[in-house]
């Protein structure tokens, strides 16, 4: 490191991904540090690391605890270069100070065009013959995929990536519905969009894409007793947030068709070690891969380089934090 400015720790990957962005960084901050250890790094070695810096820029780990801020007696910004802040305790850093900073929306194209994709996969069909393919076989039945047109998709969560969903859905020709905490009326009309309640949403829904945020109201929100409201046969897709979908639940419904298919990119716990879930013929994962277009870390990358001068302690209760 250098010695002169502020100390700054980097414990995202992107940077050594796209090594313009990392200088652009060091130009502006030459005493940086990066994290090239095992992933996730693990409570202690984050502190181990972050002793002496003033600036970190994280990857998405749930360790930004009192414990941990407690042990980081120089830490001043923690600088996100993601789009969900559920990895912040926002009363830990109130209460110590620190600032946060992120930017909603920063990859929402990347997410969305996932989410889109694996809707279509899901209903054509597309991952489970390429899988019979790759075992040598030509399939001889299961080829019977369907139309994305005609079909209601229901968007649960219409923030931004929402939104973006919306807007890549119009060509196909579905019928949308939307079900969201917040009223987006001018947006629902320009886009055709009808609001529902969320049993409306679960009840309608031929697809269902998830796009809300990690929190208080939503951790554990699809639970056996939700998962049972869902329209029989739906396709379902989520590349939210991990631990808003019982997995278990996930996998019995899947089994025995009430859930057609299902496409997960994100798990409870990450690297997911639901092996039986991931197995399943009529269920696609994918390892937390929607923010991952070069692009999008582009994008987040510069964000956090910004945000490293223009975090703000935060306000426990108000949006993002719950």
């Amino acid at each position: 490191m250098s010695d002169t400015g502020p100390r700054v720790a980097v414990l995202n990957p992107f940077f050594k991904f796209l090594p313009h962005i990392e200088k652009e960084l060091l130009d502006k901050y030459p005493n940086t540090k990066f994290w090239e250890g095992p992933m996730p790094i693990s409570p202690e070695d984050l502190v181990d690391f972050c002793q002496d810096v003033e600036i970190i820029i994280p990857g998405i780990f749930p360790y930004f605890t009192e414990e941990v801020i407690s042990a980081l007696p120089n830490l001043k910004t923690v600088s996100c270069p993601s789009a969900g802040l559920d990895h912040i305790d926002a009363e830990v850093m109130k209460r110590h100070g620190i600032k946060v900073w992120w930017q909603p929306g920063i990859n929402k194209e990347s997410v969305a065009e996932l989410a889109v994709s694996l809707m279509i996969n899901l209903i054509r069909k597309v991952n489970r013959t390429n899988t019979i393919l790759r075992s040598g076989e030509w399939p001889r039945t299961g080829k019977d995929g369907m139309l994305i047109r005609g079909r209601t998709v229901g968007i649960h969560g219409c923030g931004h990536i929402g939104k973006e969903v919306v807007k890549y859905l119009q060509p196909f020709g579905v019928n949308i519905i939307a079900s969201d905490r917040n009223d987006y009326a001018d947006f629902y009309k320009e886009y055709n969009v009808t609001p529902v309640d969320a049993d409306t949403l679960w009840a309608e829904s031929d697809i269902l894409t998830i796009h809300l945020s990690k929190n208080k109201s939503t951790i554990g929100m699809y639970t056996e007793d939700v998962l049972a409201k869902l329209k029989h046969g739906i396709y379902l897709v989520n590349t939210a947030r991990g631990g808003i979908v019982d997995e278990n639940g996930l996998e019995a419904r899947l089994k025995d068709g009430r859930i057609a298919a299902a496409a997960l990119d994100v798990f409870a716990d990450e690297p997911t070690e639901r092996q039986t879930l991931i197995d399943l013929p009529n269920f696609l994962a994918t390892p937390h891969i929607g923010g991952s277009a070069v692009e999008a870390w582009e994008a987040m990358s510069r964000s956090a380089i910004h945000g490293a001068e223009k975090a703000t302690v935060p306000e426990p209760g108000i949006y993002p934090y719950d």
